[in-house]
């Protein structure tokens, strides 16, 4: 008996795995990391946004705010392997989102001031985090941050 018999191609898709030409070819975007806005935690705000502190440098840091260029992002590795965009709107401050598109699960990828999704097309603002256009009907999950001494810190 075959034991993928019962499984169908949509499953195997949220799995991350995709049938191609009968054989079975993990997807680019696999199941590595957590599901969206599974590492990211409340925040009063809501809206991921970070602020200046005068505390020391931490462990916990993302990316140096230096490396990302205002008015646009850059996609890092939190110390726990969830994908993070980190974005500068402003001069000093910092946003991040969950890279993990709520639609599929896909990890998306920063063009400037846009974070799109190779798997089905949708488009984030990567300042907001806001759907720009579907399938996504939900917007980038918050990942909480501050910016400690020109670093952009997990603070989750």
């Amino acid at each position: 008996m075959d034991p993928a018999a019962g499984i169908t191609r949509r499953t195997l898709a949220a799995r991350g795995a995709v049938v191609v030409g009968g054989g079975l070819t993990l997807a680019a975007c696999g199941a590595d990391d957590p599901a969206p806005g599974a590492s990211s935690s409340s925040s009063s705000t809501g809206s991921g946004s970070a602020s200046s502190s005068a505390a020391g440098g931490s462990a916990d840091a993302l990316t140096q705010l230096s490396d990302v260029p205002v008015g646009s992002a850059v996609k890092v590795e939190a110390a726990d392997g969830t994908g993070v965009v980190v974005a500068q709107p402003t001069a000093g401050t910092a946003v991040a989102f969950n890279a993990r598109c709520p639609h599929a699960g896909c990890a998306v990828a920063v063009d400037d001031a846009e974070l799109n999704c190779p798997c089905h097309g949708s488009r984030f603002d990567a300042l907001t985090g806001a759907v720009l256009k579907g399938p996504a009907t939900e917007p980038l999950a918050p990942y909480p941050v501050t910016v400690t001494d020109g670093a952009v810190v997990a603070s989750g």
